[in-house]
């Protein structure tokens, strides 16, 4: 997106310029700033580019001076006409960055000179720019003085725009030099009602332009001839579809289309299009004044503050000019002191830092109205936060004076006695903020007096005094006893708690005359290192024990013991050291849910010295390395239970150990589990069967299973009214349906389902009432299938597998009957269940063809039915083909049916023939239903063979009854005498057909041309180069394919340029061609992303 910034060093500015006259605009755009070359465009209006318009009567030049790092760029009009003026407007962009400026040009007229053309007269009244007020043509009634001038052709413009389409108006428009583009189309409409055009297809077309306010609605209305005539509409050449803001209506003759709501997208061309015949039509958009709905408020501020001025406008994205004391302020003058910024209708003019010269009157200017606010800026009182205080120092003591104010930009200055201090090596003054210092290193008895600090800018000072203290000492030398001076910080019994890992350094200042001697101890062993982990470092009054990365095995007391002539001092030292706790320990997963888990675990075996505060679980997916972590807080439990799992993922713990030193190393991971829930309940359970002492269950299974799964179900039953219930199966059944054996008979029971799985049994699905267990009598009866009921056809070595299911209880006795007898096939298996009956043959022959019948009895009680089955085969060959008769070209066959039809009827023959020659079979007619055929287009003088296959349901036979005679097409008596054989002359010159074009190639591409000859003897090729015949050059190949002649060009180079000859040459003359080979360099362009 580019940045608007102010790239222009000089802009175009408007000028009233004298018709006939030359003047010249000049733009400077200063590019030392910019990464690459600005771009320049000069427009006119909204949208015409005046480039495309250089020439005599316009004219560009661009100047660049390397010094100033200046672009200067001009435009200069030879001959200024009428058609020039207008607003104009010129562009510059370059890369990231543009910026643009207007100007407008006046035409006046010369002085006691009047342009008789009606065109220049054209204009609108007011003072407001193209678009205010209504045409006045006042111009038109001044008097002028005839003069004679050259007759030339008149041009009437107004039949030019009156035949032309709407969409070539702007075109016109400036070709003839109207600018007013609104006030010609109005014209032109009040001129087109006086001329109605009438056409065969519309009685009244549209007008030739609608003016709209933005917002509303608009209709555009025609009438056609015919009444049921569809019409087309359009804009600016693309149909409209009918939709919510598009609404079509046909009433009788009148066709109308309504725009709803219009906005600026909709300023548009429009046809209406009935057949081959148009009417066009420009819609005008006009938008509504923006007024100003909340006003500017003044502002009282004071220096420094941000300053808001803000106001809010009737429309979103409406433009609002701002200006200071009549003074625009824009963009291009705002610096980065000002700052524009838009919120939807709210439009903000923000001053970051006011000062004194804001001060003044603020305007913001709508085009329907305009509000002013006043802003007044004050002085900020500066406010002492801290002031300084009196100093008494000894000597090469340090001095600091330190005061604080409230606005940190202020400055300021350091006196002495009046006196300017001045910074050096001893004195350093600073300002860090708010806070201002004076420091004084070294303080001498000449550095006493008074100090004071004072503000720039404000009648304000801060003063303070240095009072130097000098001291006096008289060395007495004396004996004193030795003396332990312990840090009385260190808590009761003088315990020292240090974080396992720190250096340690036991300070203890030592005093006594003469200097005594140290003797430091750990329980009864010595400390003297002086080096090493553990050492002690000796001063003048200085003690010191050092503990370099202090370990739990360095805890323990310390005893220290001074001694000197004058005597001996004891401490005694307790070091306690601290650590972070070790891991906890048995960390395990007590139970699971559907997705959360209850984690425990032991506390550490070692609490680091201090209480252990709490845990920090984290938990991740088995086979990831992503810990995550599950609180932030610390957890005080030892029992946590996580949450928000995913069901069916194996998870892994760990924990960590908080106190007040730190965190513990982790714990180790847990064995792997898995957030699992058990399933709902089985669904549809019911009775499938009852007997006298078993009773048959069925049901579906859950409908939420999870990522258990399900590892079967468990039957339990109970007496009604009892709640003893009696597990039936003692291993989950896999199956959707069980039968309970061993009931008590004639007892009313219940039944129950569970599903279980490795998180546990899910809730029991009960039978909602009791079954009685008894045994149900039901007729026997038997269900054919629907394909079973007609004929079954199978083909011979295919599988026959027949289901039939019967009902009845108790269960009936089934026997299978072939042709009325009992079955007795050893290839014919079948074989019986408690509700259906199979038969099935593995491999079917004719055989088995025949009447199959099923019996079922239950005591006195029977039910049959009856199945049809037919084994079909191929059929055998057709016999006695026989020829009966030639003419012509004819020949008729007869045959006789053939002896195994394949246990089914023959649909058809199919005959082919073959002459003795080839003796290759082509089949000349299929699906013949009669034994007898008539076969024509035979060839004369062969000799034909007959072969015809029988076809049934399964197909073709295999194989096929020959003629046992042949049908002989007889020659007639024709005699061809052909004509004496004369021989041509092929010889001729050689002569080209196709020649040489000019071509233009890119060095490096292989290139080719080519081109085509004729003539006998074969001619002679020579190519040439530039009249220089090519030889034996290896950069060259010469190719003559049939006469096509082509000179392939191995990656030719600049040098390769130039013009080609192909010459042919036989003993009858010859011929050549020749063209230009224009040889490109290659250039490599740098991409722009």
């Amino acid at each position: 997106m580019s940045e608007l910034g102010g790239l222009f060093v000089l802009k175009p500015e408007s000028v009233t310029a004298t018709k006939g006259k030359d003047i010249t605009f000049v733009a400077k755009v200063d590019s030392s700033s910019l990464t690459r070359k600005p771009a320049m465009k000069w427009l006119k209006g909204k949208w015409l580019d005046l480039a495309s318009k250089a020439g005599k009567h316009m004219q560009f030049k661009e100047t660049y001076d390397r010094n100033t790092k200046i672009y200067t760029y001009e435009m200069s009009i030879i001959k200024v006409v009428d058609g020039d003026a207008g607003g104009y407007r010129c562009e510059v962009t370059s890369k990231d960055k543009c910026d643009s400026c207007t100007f407008d040009i006046s035409v006046q007229a010369v002085q006691e000179e009047q342009q008789a053309n009606i065109l220049e007269a054209f204009k609108r009244s007011g003072d407001a720019g193209e678009d205010a007020g209504d045409l006045d043509f006042s111009a038109l009634l001044k008097k002028r003085e005839k003069k004679q001038e050259i007759p030339k052709e008149e041009v009437d413009v107004w039949e030019i725009l009156k035949a032309a389409k709407p969409c070539d108006y702007e075109k016109i428009a400036f070709q003839y030099g109207i600018t007013d583009l609104r006030g010609m189309l109005k014209r032109l409409k009040m001129m087109k009602k006086t001329e109605p055009e009438k056409t065969d297809a519309f009685l009244r077309k549209l007008d030739d332009a609608y003016s709209v306010e933005k917002g509303k609605k608009i209709t555009l209305t025609v009438e056609v001839a015919d009444p049921d005539v569809q019409v087309k509409w359009l804009k600016n050449g693309q149909e409209i579809k009918p939709s919510a803001k598009y609404v079509f209506e046909s009433v009788g003759n009148k066709r109308s289309l309504t725009i709803n709501k219009c906005n600026l997208s909709d300023d548009a061309a429009y046809e209406c299009v009935v057949g081959e015949e148009k009417c066009f039509t420009e819609v005008f958009v006009k938008e509504p004044p923006v007024t100003i709905t909340k006003l500017l408020d003044d502002v009282h501020t004071v220096v420094g503050e941000r300053v808001d001025f803000e106001v809010e406008v009737s429309e979103e994205g409406a433009n609002v000019k701002w200006m200071k004391d009549g003074v625009e302020i824009n963009r291009d003058t705002a610096g980065s002191k000002y700052r524009f910024k838009k919120d939807g209708k709210k439009h903000m003019l923000i001053i970051n830092e006011a000062t004194k010269e804001d001060v003044g009157m603020y305007y913001a200017f709508t085009t329907g109205g305009e509000s002013k606010a006043e802003l007044e800026v004050e002085e900020k009182e500066l406010e002492v936060l801290q002031s300084i205080a009196d100093l008494t120092l000894k000597a090469a003591e340090q001095a600091v004076f330190k005061c604080e104010v409230s606005d940190e930009k202020v400055t300021g200055k350091w006196f002495k006695d009046g006196v300017e201090v001045q910074a050096s090596d001893r004195i350093k003054m600073t300002h860090i903020g708010r806070i201002h210092k004076l420091t004084i290193d070294d303080v001498k008895p000449g550095d006493a007096g008074d100090y004071s600090f004072v503000p720039d800018g404000h009648a304000l000072s801060i003063s303070a005094k240095l009072n130097f203290l000098e001291i006096k000492i008289d060395y007495v030398p004396r004996q004193d006893p030795p003396k332990i001076h312990l840090d009385t910080s260190l808590g009761n019994k003088n315990t020292i708690i240090v974080v396992a890992g720190n250096k340690v350094r036991l300070d203890v200042e030592i005093t006594g005359e003469p200097a005594p001697t140290v003797c430091w101890m750990k329980e009864d062993n010595v400390l003297s290192a002086t080096e090493g982990r553990v050492r002690v470092d000796m001063r003048k009054t200085l003690c010191s024990l050092v503990l370099e990365g202090a370990e739990r095995s360095d805890e323990g007391p310390y005893t220290i013991t001074v001694t000197n002539p004058a005597g001996e001092d004891k401490a005694e030292l307790f070091v306690k050291i601290v650590d972070v706790p070790d891991p906890p320990e048995n960390v395990k997963c007590t139970s699971v849910g559907e997705d959360n888990a209850t984690v425990t675990w032991d506390a550490p075996s070692f609490d680091g010295g201090v209480p252990v505060k709490g845990y920090l679980m984290e938990r991740k997916k088995v086979g990831s390395s992503r810990w995550t972590k599950l609180n932030f807080d610390v957890y005080e439990s030892t029992t946590y239970e996580a949450k928000k799992m995913i069901e069916g993922v194996l998870y892994e713990m760990r924990v960590f150990a908080v106190n007040s030193i730190g965190i513990s190393q982790p714990s180790g991971n847990s064995k792997p589990f898995m957030p699992i829930a058990p399933t709902s309940e089985p669904t549809c359970l019911t009775v499938d069967d009852v007997t006298d002492t078993t009773c048959a269950l069925k049901w579906r299974p859950p409908e939420k299973i999870g990522a258990g799964g399900i590892d079967g179900y468990i039957i339990e039953y109970c007496k009604e009214g009892s709640d003893q219930w009696v597990q039936a199966n003692q291993q989950p059944v896999e199956k959707n349906q069980f039968r309970v054996k061993e009931l008590p008979a004639g007892e009313k029971m219940l039944f129950r389902v569970v599903c279980v799985n490795m998180a546990g049994r899910s809730p029991p699905a009960t039978l909602a009432q009791g079954v009685t267990i008894r045994e149900i009598m039901e007729n026997p009866k038997i269900r054919l299938p629907r394909h079973l009921r007609t004929k079954l056809i199978s083909l011979v070595g295919e599988k026959v597998n027949l289901v039939i299911p019967f009902q009845g209880k108790p269960r009936p006795i089934v026997t299978w009957f072939k042709d009325g007898v009992p079955l007795d096939d050893k290839t014919v298996g079948t074989r019986t269940s408690e509700v259906d009956s199979i038969l099935f043959i593995r491999s079917a022959e004719r055989a088995h063809s025949g009447k199959y019948t099923l019996h079922v009895q239950i005591e006195n009680m029977s039910d049959s039915a009856d199945i049809e089955i037919q084994i079909v085969d191929m059929p055998g060959p057709p016999i006695a083909v026989t020829v009966t008769d030639v003419w012509g070209f004819n020949a008729a066959l007869e045959w006789k049916p053939p002896k195994d039809d394949g246990n089914c009827e023959i649909i058809g023959y199919t005959i082919q023939k073959a002459d003795k020659k080839t003796k290759e079979w082509f089949t000349v007619y299929e699906h013949n239903r009669r034994p007898s055929c008539t076969v024509s287009d035979l060839v004369m003088g062969n000799e034909y063979s007959f072969r015809v296959f029988s076809e049934n349901i399964c197909g073709l036979s295999n194989d096929a009854g020959i003629s046992k005679n042949t049908a002989v097409i007889i020659k007639t008596g024709l005699a061809y005498n052909p004509a004496p054989y004369k021989e041509k002359d092929m010889n001729c010159s050689p002569k080209f057909t196709a020649p040489l074009v000019d071509r233009s190639v890119v060095a490096g591409y292989a290139a080719a041309i080519s081109c085509a000859v004729r003539g006998y003897p074969k001619p002679k090729i020579i190519w040439m180069k530039n009249n220089m015949i090519i030889g034996e050059d290896p950069k060259f190949l010469m190719q003559n394919n049939q006469g096509v002649l082509t000179l392939n060009i191995r990656k030719p180079g600049l040098f390769d340029g130039g013009r080609y000859t192909c010459r042919a040459i036989n003993d009858l003359g010859q011929d050549e061609v020749e063209c230009k080979l224009e040889v490109r360099g290659m250039f490599n362009k740098k991409k722009t992303y």
